[in-house]
């Protein structure tokens, strides 16, 4: 089972434009109706994205992600991971010695707790967490 990183869901928004290696990953999940998971910290950084058009004020690109967000809502309901105390003390172990990548670490302990491996294009953020990792965007290099 996997725990998706926030670039791997943007990706995928992307439909056909998207990475093939991103397809391809997405396509054989659905084919083998293997569970996919999202944590609340990729939520927080998707609405961050979103606040951070509007503030611009690209309104109607705003929008459009909001819509998408909403419905990733919608698709994940059943699949969207809490960040708990058990996450929060993991979180606070990975942190040392190396601080850095803050949003990244609450990812990882989710992906450490629930025992899944992390779908992500970000590696480097998460080599130090021990976390399992898989980057479908380097499949489509291959």
């Amino acid at each position: 089972m996997y725990l998706l990183d926030t670039n791997i869901i943007s990706e995928l928004r992307k439909k056909q434009r998207a990475n093939a290696g991103v397809r391809v990953f997405f396509a054989q999940l659905a084919a083998q109706q293997t569970p996919a998971y999202l944590s609340v910290i990729t939520l927080g950084e998707l609405r961050r994205g979103v606040e951070l058009i509007r503030h611009r004020g690209d309104i109607a690109q705003a929008e459009a992600l909001s819509c998408w967000l909403d419905t990733l809502l919608q698709d994940y309901a059943d699949h969207i991971l809490d960040f708990g105390a058990d996450e929060a003390q993991l979180w606070g172990y990975l942190r040392v010695p190396h601080p850095e990548n803050a949003l990244d670490k609450q990812i990882a302990a989710t992906a450490l707790i629930y025992d899944l491996t992390l779908v992500t294009r970000n590696l480097r953020d998460f080599a130090s967490t021990g976390v399992r990792l898989l980057n479908p965007f380097e499949t489509a290099d291959e």
